[in-house]
């Protein structure tokens, strides 16, 4: 498995603050490359795809855990209204990011569907049960990981069932979670002088 470089430290030249919108559009892109290589891995491993739009429902969950990881490491860094501006505005990059990549992929599939509203709908009911677990050393525990992998067990097909849990767990899990915690820490600190 191939690791991807990923920029983790962005500092503002000029003494401002970092935008909340202009951070999360990074942090969009960063959580997208790590969603669309765990779709990759999980195909590479064997593990049946089929369709684009299995790829995609997969990428969504992977998404949402990533997105509620985020907003547990900036719950002790930021202020609260910006925490909320930074997520919203991360939630809507991911949102359109989704949306252009189904219809790119498959534009006649569910013609008139509303892609962006359907991946917010699934975020807030994933960060609904995500907000139940703890973090433990800032990374996520067993129960959220074994969560993440029912929610990726659901999707797959029966033959597949068995191990994706564990797959999710000791392999696809760690590298996401290292590079988004060095990622919120280049991109939450304060600027270098």
């Amino acid at each position: 498995m191939s690791k991807i470089r990923i920029k983790t430290n962005w500092f503002k030249k000029d003494g401002q603050p970092k935008d909340p919108a202009e951070t999360a559009s990074v942090l969009a892109m960063i959580l997208w490359r790590l969603a669309d290589k765990f779709t990759i891995n999980l195909s590479k491993a064997d593990y049946d795809i089929i369709t684009p739009e299995r790829g995609f429902v997969l990428m969504a969950e992977f998404l949402a855990f990533e997105v509620q990881y985020a907003d547990r490491l900036a719950y002790n860094r930021i202020d609260d209204a910006t925490r909320t501006g930074f997520i919203q505005a991360l939630a809507k990059r991911l949102s359109e990011m989704m949306e252009e990549n189904i219809l790119a992929i498959a534009p006649n599939n569910d013609e008139g569907y509303d892609y962006k509203a359907g991946f917010i709908d699934l975020l807030n009911r994933r960060l609904v049960d995500y907000a139940t677990f703890d973090l433990v050393d800032e990374k996520p525990g067993f129960a959220p990981l074994r969560y993440l992998g029912n929610c990726i067990r659901e999707v797959m097909d029966k033959r597949d069932q068995p191990w994706i849990i564990d797959q999710i767990m000791d392999i696809e899990s760690p590298e996401a979670v290292e590079t988004i915690k060095k990622t919120m820490q280049g991109l939450l600190e304060t600027d270098e002088e």
